[in-house]
């Protein structure tokens, strides 16, 4: 789905891009991370076309600077920072509908997800709103439309704890339920974990690592999981449960499958509940 060779792109006297390439192809869900100044949101927006550079950037073989149009309508997108709009709520959410052809209540349930009532801010300037607010209904435009590719730049970064376990499940319902490429840049590898099967982390304009899980396993692999808690606890019981495990009398130990292409999205759950995971033994079975 997205190609990129040889991508670099500077402001001024500094190379914020440095010879990029990357392939990603359909339906891979990729987490993007690295500290400040990677070139992180920069390289995003040379997707998005709004940058000119050097090197091709190709979206399903279209240019985005060339056919932006064309390239949007199959784009969610959710960036860093919101942009300055002067529309209210009600407004952004009409134009939004329009674009895309997406009910506004597909977008009001998916904000009611978040824990914001579309209603009680749809007369305000979307400026008008805080942060968190101001998050909500951008990840709302976003997951509430279909679309082939999401990129979402620190999409959790303005939203509250409880706002953002919520972001997480609804993201990982999506991504199983529909072949969407996903792109998410974060800080965070623990929160992004369980929803990609693929890690690109950049530093200082580079590509330092790409790991594809897949590459070192068949996709139709299978790994062989034994879990031993220190004790019986129900949110991660439930989760392992979820995935397919089964656990003993005493729902200490858990044994089980999962695909190998999921390792990552599996590890990065097991993270959440590091303080009971007594052991953890993964292996390829035969």
């Amino acid at each position: 789905m997205i190609e990129l060779q040889q991508l670099s792109k500077q402001f001024r006297a500094t190379k914020v891009l440095d010879g990029i390439h990357l392939s990603i192809a359909d339906a891979e869900r990729i987490a993007l991370i690295g500290s400040n100044g990677a070139g992180k949101t920069t390289l995003i927006r040379c997707l998005l076309g709004e940058y000119v550079h050097e090197g091709q950037v190709h979206i399903n073989g279209l240019d985005p600077r060339v056919a932006r149009a064309a390239i949007l309508s199959e784009v969610g997108f959710v960036p860093q920072l919101p942009p300055p709009l002067r529309m209210t709520v009600h407004e952004l959410l009409r134009f939004s509908s329009d674009l895309t052809g997406t009910p506004v209540a597909d977008m009001t349930a998916v904000a009611a997800r978040l824990g914001l009532t579309l209603d009680r801010v749809a007369h305000l300037p979307f400026s008008k709103l805080s942060g968190g607010q101001k998050q909500k209904v951008l990840i709302a435009l976003a997951l509430g439309r279909p679309c082939s590719l999401l990129i979402l730049d620190e999409p959790a970064a303005n939203l509250d704890p409880e706002a953002r376990h919520a972001f997480f499940d609804l993201l990982a319902e999506q991504t199983a339920a529909r072949a969407i490429t996903l792109l998410i840049s974060s800080h965070r590898l623990d929160e992004v974990a369980p929803l990609v099967n693929r890690v690109v982390e950049m530093d200082v304009g580079r590509i330092v690592l790409d790991d594809r899980v897949a590459d070192s396993v068949s996709l139709d692999g299978k790994l062989s999981v034994r879990i031993v808690l220190s004790r019986a606890e129900p949110a991660i019981a439930k989760a392992l449960g979820q995935w397919g495990l089964q656990a003993d009398p005493d729902a200490i130990a858990w044994d089980g499958t999962i695909a190998s292409p999921d390792r990552l999205r599996f590890m990065g759950m097991l993270s959440r509940y590091v303080g009971v995971v007594k052991s953890a033994a993964i292996e390829e079975t035969a």
